[in-house]
C-alpha cells in the first residue's frame, strides 16, 4: 500500500522530466555504473549482505582486468551508488538523478519486490536495461510488455509458492504433517502477493490455513505472531518474511520451542549471519531459494566474494545479484557497445554463462531459477526450483535444540 501511494504521488512528475536518449555518452574509457539500494532503513539488512558486495565484486573484477572490451576498447567501471534509505520515493529521485545529472550508462536493479516494481516506469523511461534480481511477481508478464527493458531472473510468485507447496503434499504424503497449515506474511509488495497466492494453491491442494497473519516490516517484537503460530497446533508453518523478520520469527520459534515438521521463512533464511545466529537450532529450516554448493564455479565465486569483499556470501541473493552483473558484463562485450537498447536487444537474444548456470530470456523473463533451499548440517543447498541441477531431498525439521 505505501509504495502504491508512492507512485500515485511522484511517478507523475518524474515522467514530467526530460528523458536522457538510450545511446548514453559516456567518457573516453569508462561506463558509469549506478546503483541504487538501501544502506539504513528496514531492507538495509538485506542489500548490505546480497547487493552491495557483490557490486563491489564484481566492479573490482572488472577493473583489475583492465575493464570492459567494448569493441576493441577496454573500458573500466565508475561506480556512483546511492542510499534510498528503503523509500521508494527517495529511490525514484535518486534515479532521476542518475539518469539526468551522473549521467549513468547502466544502472544495478534496485533491492526487492516492491521496489523493482515502484521504479519500473521511471527505469524505463530512460532506456536502462533493468535485470531484477529480488523481484518475484505474478506480474512480470504485464511488466515486461509494458517496459520491455526489464527482466526478470527468479520467477513468479505462483513458482515461488509452488516450491513450498511441493514441499507440503511431500511431507503430508510421507505422514510428517496433516492439512493444518500456520501462514504469516510481512505486509508489503512482497509478502502480500505470495500469502495471497499461497492461500489459493494451498487451498487447491486441500491444505487448511489454521493461522493467517500478517504483520508490518520491520515490526520489532514478532513474539505475539508466533506464539499463535504455536497455538493453532498446525506441524507446518510458512512465513513470506524478509530479512528484519525472518530473524525475528526463527529467535521466537525457538524460545517458544515451535513443534512443526516443516518450518519454512523466506527472504534472508540462507544468509551465513542467519545460521551464525542460532548454530545447529536451524538445521532442517527452509528458505527462499539456494545454490547448488557442490558446483565447482559455485565454490570459486564464494571464494572470491570473500577474498575480494572480506564477507562471506549468502547462499541464493548474492550468488543471483552477481549473475546479473555477468549478464550485463557479456552483453555489453556481446553487442560491442554501450547503446542501451543495443544491449537490451542483446539481453533478449542471448544466453549467458553465469555462476547460477546458463541463464536465458524467452519474453524477458528466465525459467531457471532455485525456489527453496534447506539449512542441511551447516549448509543452505537447494531443494526445489525450476530447470537447476544438484538438488537435493528435503529433510524434517525436529526440533530446535543444538
Amino acid at each position: 500500500m505505501i509504495i502504491r501511494n508512492i507512485l500515485k504521488t511522484t511517478l507523475a512528475a518524474a515522467f514530467a522530466t526530460s528523458v536522457v536518449m538510450a545511446t548514453a555518452v559516456s567518457a573516453d574509457g569508462v561506463i558509469k555504473l549506478g546503483a541504487i539500494a538501501p544502506k539504513t532503513g528496514p531492507l538495509a539488512g538485506g542489500a548490505v549482505v546480497t547487493q552491495w558486495p557483490n557490486v563491489d565484486l564484481w566492479v573490482t573484477q572488472v577493473n583489475a582486468r583492465g575493464g570492459l572490451n567494448v569493441n576493441g576498447e577496454k573500458m573500466t567501471i565508475e561506480l556512483i551508488q546511492y542510499d534510498d534509505k528503503t523509500n521508494p520515493g527517495e529511490h525514484i529521485k535518486l534515479a532521476q538523478r542518475l539518469a539526468e545529472q551522473d549521467k549513468v550508462d547502466f544502472v544495478v536493479a534496485p533491492y526487492g519486490t516492491g521496489f523493482n516494481i515502484a521504479t519500473a516506469p521511471i527505469y524505463g523511461r530512460y532506456g536502462y536495461p533493468m535485470i531484477a534480481v529480488s523481484a518475484i511477481t505474478d506480474k512480470a508478464e504485464e511488466l515486461t510488455e509494458r517496459y520491455p527493458n526489464l527482466f526478470f531472473t527468479l520467477g513468479t510468485t505462483t513458482a515461488f509458492v509452488e516450491g513450498v507447496r511441493e514441499i507440503l503434499i511431500e511431507q503430508r504424503a510421507a505422514g510428517e504433517i496433516g492439512n493444518e497449515v500456520a501462514m504469516v506474511n510481512v505486509a508489503d509488495a512482497f509478502g502480500i502477493e505470495l500469502a495471497d497466492r499461497a492461500r489459493e494453491m494451498f487451498s487447491e491442494a486441500g491444505f487448511e490455513l489454521v493461522y493467517d497473519k500478517s504483520y508490518p516490516l520491520g515490526t520489532p517484537d514478532l513474539s505475539p505472531v508466533m506464539k499463535g503460530a504455536k497455538a493453532s497446533g498446525a506441524k507446518a508453518f510458512v512465513a513470506w518474511s524478509y530479512p528484519p523478520d525472518s530473524f525475528g520469527l526463527a529467535e521466537q520459534a525457538i524460545i517458544e520451542d515451535l513443534d512443526v515438521a516443516v518450518y519454512y521463512s523466506a527472504v534472508a533464511t540462507s544468509f551465513p549471519a542467519f545460521s551464525g545466529a542460532y548454530g545447529n537450532k536451524i538445521n532442517n529450516v527452509l528458505g527462499a531459494g539456494g545454490t547448488n554448493v557442490d558446483d565447482p564455479q559455485v565454490a570459486e565465486y564464494r571464494q572470491a566474494h570473500l577474498d575480494i569483499t572480506g564477507k562471506t556470501a549468502d547462499y541464493w541473493a548474492s550468488a543471483n545479484t552477481y549473475a546479473s552483473l555477468q549478464i550485463l558484463e557479456q552483453s555489453i562485450e556481446g553487442a560491442g557497445s554501450i547503446d542501451r537498447d543495443v544491449v537490451t536487444q542483446y539481453i533478449k537474444d542471448n544466453s549467458f554463462e553465469t555462476v547460477m548456470g546458463t541463464l536465458s530470456f524467452e519474453n524477458n523473463i528466465s525459467s531457471t531459477f532455485w525456489s527453496v533451499g534447506q539449512w542441511q548440517d551447516g549448509v543452505f543447498r537447494g531443494v526445489k526450483g525450476n530447470d537447476v541441477d544438484g538438488a537435493v531431498g528435503v529433510r524434517v525439521k525436529d526440533g530446535w535444540a543444538d
